[in-house]
């Protein structure tokens, strides 16, 4: 069985990790090819943590959060500096860092940005849906009402932001990544030939997690509450830990059945928001993906190759 691996697309750029190691490949403006490091740290609270069912889920998507963090900073910051400006830009970045980064740092913002997306996205569903009360009043009513403003809520940002031109390069880097991931996954030569012929969509994609959490918050919101509104706010905030861990679980399991006829259409629903997320990529953002992915490679069998990358 291949290993595992993931990714992140960046500003110009893509971010693959596997188990203890993350390198990002982004590409300058003058066309050449820079390369950051930031290593998984491996705490063993969390490793144990991660044995967890439904609470591995957790400690996943906060570790995601902060140090995909870093690479996104990184590819934002150098994609237009020309090579040898670095050290001005280093200066710049010293008199600009505000003081919640100083205190916080770059990943404790990421997750923080995380959190803040989170709950704005709970939570202003349910006061739409609120407003409807007087129509539709009952319980199962205003779940699937709050659901479907959830749904709505979030195709429309997704297409929104798809429209401007760095989001949707962003989207085609971000087809780049599933595409070399997918070629890996196929054992076949990581070759630009052989991954523009592969699928932009991938079942482990963090997009259909977003998705998933819909659909889960639905059914769990059915078993609790919506009455009096006070309560229902409440009873939101607190299920947002059980709704990513439970939709962590349900992205797992429709990544092991991905290759079982019967059950493989259980995946489909994310896959379809990915035609969203993912743009067909050019043969130079296929490029980058590839060199990303193979300077990980690199890494794993030779840890000393870090010291010649940019690292934090």
């Amino acid at each position: 069985m291949s290993k595992i691996y993931g990714g992140q697309a960046l500003v110009e750029g893509v971010m693959m990790g596997g188990g203890k190691h993350t390198v990002s490949a982004i590409r300058r403006n003058d066309g050449s090819v820079d390369y950051y490091y930031a290593e998984r740290k491996q705490n063993p609270t969390l490793q144990k943590l991660k044995k967890i069912p439904f609470v591995r889920g957790i400690v996943a998507i906060v570790e995601s959060a902060a140090n995909g963090s870093k690479h996104l900073q990184f590819s934002s910051d150098r994609y237009d500096v020309n090579p040898g400006d670095e050290q001005a830009l280093i200066e710049q970045e010293k008199e600009q860092t505000n003081k919640l980064q100083m205190w916080l740092g770059v990943a404790a913002i990421g997750v923080l940005s995380f959190l803040f997306g989170k709950f704005v996205f709970t939570l202003v569903p349910v006061f739409i849906a609120q407003a409807f009360h007087a129509v539709l009043p009952g319980h199962a009513a205003q779940v699937v009402l709050e659901s479907f403003f959830k749904l709505i809520l979030l195709l429309s940002y997704i297409y929104l932001v798809s429209l401007t031109p760095l989001i949707k390069r962003t989207f085609q880097y971000h087809g780049s990544e599933h595409k070399v991931i997918n070629c890996y996954e196929n054992n076949l030569p990581l070759t630009v030939e052989n991954v523009q012929q592969q699928s932009r969509l991938h079942y482990r994609c963090g997009s259909s997690f977003m998705l998933f959490t819909v659909f889960v918050g639905m059914i769990i919101y059915f078993f609790v509450p919506s009455d009096p509104f006070w309560l229902r706010i409440v009873n939101r905030i607190l299920l947002i830990p059980v709704v990513l861990g439970v939709s962590f679980e349900v992205l797992q399991a429709t990544n092991a059945c991905r290759n079982i006829p019967v059950l493989r259409f259980l995946g489909y629903p994310g896959l379809w928001l990915q035609l969203l997320t993912t743009k067909e990529p050019t043969n130079e953002q296929v490029e980058i993906a590839i060199a990303s992915f193979t300077k990980l490679r690199e890494v794993e069998k030779d840890a000393d190759i870090v010291q010649t990358i940019a690292h934090d």
